[in-house]
């Protein structure tokens, strides 16, 4: 088994809206690989820290870098992070009797137990809780209300893969490499030097007027706070700081739309096609193009 698990690339086991799986291999390409691998970064820090995929894979990758600090203010997130770092066996114990007990039920019954879970979460914030809501709610969102509460709908899937304890295994590996911490970006400064490379992948500017990716969290990602993030970009840079930061591009809704050209002019920005991964409507799913932002 252990042969097994170390030959798995570990992935994300959230579905969570701006995802980075689909563009690994353009972010992979302007990764300072060659600091990297001669020493002179050993230190990676990701101020957003979502679904974890672009962490999941410069762990894996590049095992030179010895130090890892993973920031979030979504709070259930970097708890059920800690949680499978910490007591990974506990997490899948109780997501294998969820998973259980929900297969066990007629598909007249699940959405009743859905919404049984929903409501148990709100209150205890479980970190299996919200493994089984992701993997099984409408298209995998996370999204609260103002008092905080979790609210996404069921669903409805025909055979959703709740547990997958080879990955929660694998990914509670590379977790003990990290620091997790629920804090505003900001705080990560504290950790950043010439030996640092920082990623980026805040709350999406929102790619239309009816574009509702931000909310993960209680205070949405506003244009106020997207105006503080390249002010901490800018900053972090005066240290030295190699950084890549990923963002949609305005420019899809509205070609003139100059913010990111405004607020990142001394930085290099590239656009890469992507596919609009979460949308209420089939025909919203489509190519898209994304930026990239690098400080060098």
């Amino acid at each position: 088994m252990e042969l097994i698990l170390s030959e798995i690339k570990a992935k994300p086991f959230l579905k969570w809206a701006g995802g980075k799986t689909q563009l690994l291999d353009d972010i992979d390409q302007r990764v300072p690989k060659d600091e990297i691998r001669a020493g002179i970064i050993d230190t990676y820090i990701e101020p957003f820290l979502g679904g974890g995929a672009v962490f999941f894979h410069i762990a894996y990758k590049y095992p030179e870098i010895k130090k890892y600090f993973l920031f979030d203010i979504n709070k259930d997130l970097v708890n059920c992070f800690n949680s499978i770092k910490q007591n990974v066996d506990k997490v899948i114990k109780d997501l294998q009797k969820l998973s259980h007990d929900f297969f066990a039920l007629p598909k007249s019954k699940q959405r009743s137990f859905f919404y049984n879970i929903r409501e148990q979460f709100n209150k205890d914030r479980s970190s299996a809780k919200l493994i089984f809501l992701n993997k099984t709610c409408y298209n995998g969102l996370y999204r609260v209300n103002k008092e905080g509460e979790f609210n996404v709908p069921f669903g409805n899937y025909k055979n959703p893969k709740i547990c997958d304890s080879v990955n929660l295994r694998k990914v509670s590996r590379l977790l003990k490499k990290a620091q997790i911490i629920c804090n505003d970006f900001e705080n990560s400064e504290k950790y950043v030097g010439t030996n640092t490379f920082v990623y980026l992948d805040p709350p999406y500017r929102p790619i239309s007027r009816t574009a509702s990716f931000t909310s993960y969290a209680q205070n949405n990602f506003s244009e106020k706070e997207q105006v503080r993030l390249a002010g901490f970009c800018s900053h972090i840079n005066t240290k030295g700081v190699k950084f890549l930061l990923s963002n949609s591009d305005p420019k899809n809704e509205d070609p003139n739309d100059h913010f990111f050209e405004e607020h990142y002019n001394t930085f290099k920005i590239e656009r890469v096609k992507a596919i609009r991964a979460i949308n209420c409507k089939g025909e919203g799913r489509g190519p898209i193009h994304e930026l990239i932002i690098t400080s060098y």
